[in-house]
């Protein structure tokens, strides 16, 4: 009992890997049902057929978006202190230099940026992302197909889905501090 009250201290080196093995887990636990829905979801014409196994644009998008919500967390200093911590665990596991796979983050937020545009909510850039990655465009009806645009109720959806992929810093604070 006493034990749930005592907040447990962590390095920023412990909670860049924890973030990092949440991810994943979450991404590893998560996608075939993300796949699942879209692959079901009313606003295709035709199913888009993606498999469980194409996760790689997926854990690219949640990785990103969940480093954008860093600074909201952190003081700066400590903000990109843990974020050059989990860029430097990724590019282990990518086995890439961490300079390109900072390049790589630069890169998709770049992206994810351009198709939110003028939007700064992070979950509709989420949602956008995965539309524009698995290019599921083809698989609409005529109108939207031709408008080059997802349905917006495909995003709505989406957008519920995603939410459930953003690590949840308050949750965390009530057992760890820094």
């Amino acid at each position: 009992m006493l034990g749930s009250l005592i907040k447990r201290r962590l390095s920023d080196n412990q909670v860049a890997n924890i973030f990092v093995n949440a991810l994943f887990e979450v991404v590893d636990k998560g996608f075939g049902e993300v796949a699942s829905l879209i692959n079901e979801d009313p606003a295709f014409v035709t199913s888009p057929g993606i498999k469980d196994d194409q996760d790689e644009e997926f854990t690219m998008i949640v990785i990103v978006s969940n480093l954008s919500f860093l600074e909201s967390t952190f003081d700066p200093e400590q903000a990109q202190a843990v974020e050059q911590l989990i860029i430097s665990k990724l590019s282990s596991i990518y086995n890439v230099s961490e300079e390109e796979f900072a390049q790589m983050v630069r890169s998709y937020q770049g992206f994810m940026a351009r198709k939110n545009h003028p939007s700064k909510n992070m979950i509709y850039a989420m949602s956008k992302a995965i539309y524009h990655k698995y290019e599921l465009n083809d698989f609409q009806d005529e109108y939207f197909r031709r408008m080059q645009s997802p349905n917006p109720l495909f995003l709505k959806r989406m957008d519920e889905v995603m939410a459930n992929f953003i690590w949840d810093w308050d949750a965390f604070f009530k057992r760890y501090k820094l």
